[in-house]
């Protein structure tokens, strides 16, 4: 028994694990998929709800996971993508598109993505059925909580994708026992595919990106997941000076958000300040810097390097500035599969223009710049400053990058104090109409109008189509889901909690990957601690847990996140755990109440994300295989299960945990057959993207 504890915990482990590698190395290979990462998530979802399904089925999916997987690394690798510069109501910012056609390698990653996690789903729902439910669940949990901590262990280290390589295919040799001369072959190939990401001349994997360097005439170029991101130049001369012109006094103190490779540090140095607090997300496009740089900006003893979202820095430090520059913060990835928001998102709105201009001194001075395609996109900014400092920006258009493809650049210089200001021309929007700002309840600068672009209504719906076809043929009948509506929506709204976990905790302690991979575990740690609880306490009002739900749900809708930004951050952080965790914890409360009679445990999990963990679930019957019955007698009367597709059937007494006899006599006195869940809703965040 202590073997099949450890390897349902392994199964589970292994299946976040992948969900988490496939997610991410989309993202580095397909440009696309680094905005939308949804669509991965989305197919993970659904192959982990049809090997779920066919938890009572042959052939052995899990036999050919190291097949599949290899294939869809492979797959991912052999054709990468570029975004194009779309249009519209989106604002895309990149290079022109290789590859396949969107239209062909969008719907292949999506089947593949599904294929690679029905085979390992396949595996964990196989042993997930040994066990009483609420047993299952929670050694579910433990083998998803130890797949993000590996994950973040690895992202820490720096180790790359060849990390990922050997995790999947020491796991996948422990379970598979003896692997046969296919699966060793495969798992060779999968680890040497993800060799090749880590190895290639120049490529550096970070917590966020793969980069790549390149070095022509003096400079270090580097591309961010196949897009050209930053290069370290001299920048005596270029219009980084900008903003310097355009302020009467050169500031003694300089704040870089964006830092980068330090470029923008390189200026503030030349121009005499005395401190340069230098803040950057990523530390290895920091260490980019320290390595390449030709002016070397990082190795001066007046600067200072923080690692940490520009964000929450600004709400955490009590230092003022006389120069506050925004250095093309723009990130080319999202801060999780679940949500839209960006790893800038909360650098754009009025409220984090506030909090820089708060951080000034009297005749203190903020600036930003970026390569602006889009008209609209520029006024929106220019008129978010206006709001906050009472005055028009100073505004200077660049040089123009790309042909005029990228966009000319163009550089805002605002202050409250107008002799701060030395401006050859304001901005003026004259005739045209101005967007309005982007705020904290609603960061997505880059989304013109308040709506769903049709470009995310036709993508949402070829996925549910093809997830009822998938579904269809992997677990029948649609029908008999149709009483369990109650758990279909749970499971809806479960996610949209967890997902709105990881938004708050992004504004109130940054969009890192750190805080990101921790709000998970403390979703997944909630999610333990109710099953623990429902493991000794039965609650005998259930519905009193619903007004417990209700009340909960209230106080986090009541207390607005952006008012946590004032408490300190110990009390800041104790209060958003209470607010986000506990209905996460009743929630689950709720829902194990219901598991824990669950006939079959296995078709609970269909569709469900571990790592994700949804309550979302359907429950439907079927008439009991006269074959199954027969195994069921045999195994009541000593016989040792045969295969690692034979399931033992329990039916639970309300007082207490039943043995096995007594849960395999309840199937055949009751003869109720075996249910099947077979169905969930995934909720999708839209927001617009961008790429530079």
């Amino acid at each position: 028994m202590r073997r099949q504890r450890l390897e349902l915990v392994a199964a589970s482990f292994l299946m976040l694990f992948v969900e988490l590698v496939a997610i991410r190395w989309s993202g580095a290979w397909v440009v696309h998929l680094s905005y939308f990462a949804n669509f991965v998530l989305l197919g993970s979802f659904l192959g982990i709800g049809i090997g779920f399904l066919r938890a009572h089925k042959g052939p052995d999916l899990f036999a050919w996971s190291p097949v599949v997987i290899a294939l869809f690394l492979g797959l991912v690798a052999a054709f990468p993508a570029q975004i194009d510069r779309t249009g519209g109501d989106l604002v895309f910012f990149g290079v022109r598109q290789t590859g396949l056609p969107a239209w062909v390698l969008l719907p292949l990653v999506f089947c593949a993505t599904a294929a690679s996690l029905a085979t390992v789903a396949h595996g964990v729902a196989v042993r997930f059925q040994r066990f009483p439910p609420l047993e299952a669940y929670r050694l579910d949990i433990l083998g998803s909580i130890l797949g993000i901590v590996a994950f973040s262990v690895l992202a820490f280290t720096g180790t790359g994708s060849i990390g990922w390589g050997v995790v999947i295919v020491a796991t996948s040799l422990w379970l598979l026992g003896k692997p046969s001369p296919l699966q060793l072959v495969a798992l060779v190939s999968l680890l040497a595919v993800l060799a090749l990401g880590t190895f290639s001349d120049e490529t550096i994997w970070s917590p966020y990106y793969r980069l790549r360097l390149g070095h022509a005439e003096g400079l270090v170029a580097v591309d961010a997941n196949g897009v050209p991101h930053q290069a370290a130049v001299r920048t005596q001369g270029t219009d980084y000076e900008l903003p310097y012109d355009r302020i009467a006094t050169a500031p003694d103190r300089v704040l870089v958000v964006g830092a980068g490779n330090g470029n923008d540090v390189a200026v503030a140095l030349r121009q005499g300040a005395s401190r340069v607090d230098a803040v950057e997300i990523d530390p290895k496009l920091m260490e980019i810097g320290e390595r390449f740089h030709p002016e070397q900006p990082y190795a001066d003893p007046r600067v200072r390097q923080f690692v940490d979202d520009g964000r929450a820095f600004l709400e955490r430090t009590d230092h003022r500035y006389g120069l506050i520059v925004f250095a093309l913060p723009d990130s080319l990835t999202l801060l999780s599969g679940q949500s839209a928001v960006r790893l800038e998102s909360y650098l754009f709105t009025r409220e984090a223009f506030q909090a820089a201009a708060e951080h000034l001194e009297p005749q203190g001075a903020f600036t930003i710049y970026n390569f602006y395609r889009e008209q609209w996109l520029a006024d929106r900014l220019a008129g978010t400053l206006t709001e906050v400092f009472g005055e028009r920006p100073c505004f200077d258009l660049g040089e123009s990058r790309g042909l005029g493809e990228v966009g000319r650049l163009s550089v805002f210089v605002a202050s409250a104090d107008p002799e701060t200001l030395r401006c050859e021309e304001r901005w003026d929007p004259q005739d045209r109409s101005v967007v309005a700002p982007a705020v904290d309840d609603r960061p997505f600068l880059y989304l013109q109008e308040r709506s769903i672009p049709p470009r995310y209504l036709v993508a949402l719906a070829l996925v549910l189509l093809a997830s009822v076809v998938f579904i269809r043929i992997g677990g029948g009948s649609f029908r008999p889901m149709f009483r369990y509506a109650d758990l279909f929506f749970m499971g809806a709204a479960f996610l949209l909690l967890e997902t709105k976990s990881v938004v708050q905790f992004a504004l109130l302690f940054g969009t890192t990957w750190l805080v990101n991979s921790l709000v998970f575990v403390g979703v997944l740690l909630s999610v333990l601690l109710a099953i623990e609880v429902e493991r000794r306490i039965r609650i005998a009002r259930p519905g009193l847990l619903l007004g417990v739900l209700f009340l909960g749900l209230s106080v986090a809708w009541l207390i607005p996140t952006g008012s946590l930004l004032g408490l300190p951050i110990v009390p800041r952080l104790l209060a958003a755990i209470a607010i986000s965790f506990f209905p996460i914890f009743v929630a689950n409360l709720i829902f194990a109440e219901r598991f824990r009679d669950t006939e079959d445990p296995t078709s609970w999990l269909r569709g469900r994300r571990p790592g994700r963990r949804a309550s979302n679930s359907y429950r439907t019957r079927a008439q009991p295989d006269p074959r199954q019955v027969t195994r069921t007698r045999r195994e009541s009367s000593g016989a040792r299960p045969q295969g690692s597709l034979e399931a033992t059937n329990r039916r639970r007494p309300v007082a207490a945990e039943p043995t096995q006899g007594e849960g395999l006599l309840a199937v055949l006195e009751n003869n109720t057959g075996w249910r099947r869940i077979a169905g969930d809703v995934n909720g999708v965040v839209y927001s617009a993207t961008s790429l530079r």
